[in-house]
């Protein structure tokens, strides 16, 4: 199994193309973030192997009919077309829309609600390029891969284990098998960013501070006895949105703290973390709320308490967990 960790692109130009590293596997999920433009008349987002497009995902604009349409292109011919005559993507709005893969089609999702599904007519994993083009800003082009999941499986597999022999049996042993790990490791390079990691708890500016459409990202993996996950966005006189996850209780808690005291609690009895497992973390910054997303799928909506943006700009990540990755 090859192992890739694909970093997000932020604000690109418009018609963007980037190599897929690593090609496309069962589990993949690609996200994209961005803005239809108000006189939009179509975009696309394509999946592509050379000129061939597995993949043609194009919502459309056309008089007063709006409809988003799926399709192919294989040896320059394009086959019959699927059309779903909605669209959750109006003129002058934010959108995240999220690609997952399965072994039998891709799975499409759109601000975090089941969209269409799209069987596949040529193999994903033929799949070496994404293209977006078309009447519509991008704020964010973000890979999630389960390659990095079982990677990081692996790590804390170890990790139990050498604990596990260095309390039941003796210290010596252990040495070796940290040894021939961590030769493992310098013996493929391209692990070894899967596992440096950020001091927690971990605080950032977010410069600028928030703004429409900015998009935060936070990786890195749970520890196996953790009690509880907390990000926070802040500003100078309190909390704009604190997420805090709590394993004892099973739930996940929002709420803003302003004026000295906390606002009303807002609760999910949805867990989307997992002891000892991997976690993306995506907060995207719309017009009314922000929309979180877990592992590639949307979780949590949570409206603007602390209306003016732009004061928040610190995040801040704190609990049982170490960071890989962030994007504040």
């Amino acid at each position: 199994m090859a192992l890739y960790q694909q970093l997000p692109f932020f604000n690109p130009s418009v018609p963007f193309t980037r190599l897929i590293q690593g090609g496309l596997q069962e589990g993949t999920s690609i996200t994209v973030c961005g803005r239809v433009l108000s006189d939009a008349d179509r975009f696309q987002v394509d999946l592509k192997y050379g000129s061939d497009i597995a993949l043609h995902f194009n919502p459309r604009y056309e008089g007063g009919s709006e409809y988003v349409m799926h399709n192919t292109l294989q040896r320059g011919r394009w086959g019959s077309e699927e059309r779903k005559y909605e669209t959750p993507f109006p003129r002058g709005q934010m959108f995240a829309l999220q690609i997952l893969v399965t072994l039998s089609s891709y799975q499409i999702s759109t601000n975090g609600k089941p969209f269409s599904e799209y069987k596949h007519r040529m193999p994903f994993s033929w799949v070496d390029r994404i293209h977006v083009s078309g009447n519509m800003e991008v704020k964010l082009v973000a890979f999630q891969y389960l390659v990095v999941r079982y990677v990081l499986n692996i790590y804390m597999s170890v990790c139990e284990f050498i604990f596990y022999v260095n309390t039941k049996i003796s210290f010596f042993p252990t040495i070796f098998i940290l040894f021939y790990f961590i030769l493992f490791l310098c013996s493929c390079p391209k692990y070894l960013h899967l596992f440096s990691f950020t001091t927690v708890p971990y605080k950032s500016i977010i410069h600028g501070g928030l703004q429409l459409g900015k998009v935060i990202i936070i990786q890195g993996f749970i520890n196996p006895q953790a009690n509880r996950v907390v990000i926070s966005l802040r500003h100078k006189a309190g909390i704009a949105f604190v997420y805090n996850a709590g394993f004892d209780e099973n739930l996940v808690l929002c709420n803003t703290y302003g004026d000295g005291k906390w606002g009303e609690e807002e609760q999910s009895e949805v867990m989307p973390f997992k002891k000892g497992q991997p976690l993306q973390v995506t907060i995207f910054c719309s017009r009314h709320q922000y929309q979180v997303f877990v592992n590639g799928e949307q979780t949590h909506t949570y409206s603007h308490r602390h209306t003016k943006l732009e004061e928040i700009d610190v995040l801040e990540v704190s609990g049982d967990v170490q960071l890989s990755f962030v994007q504040p």
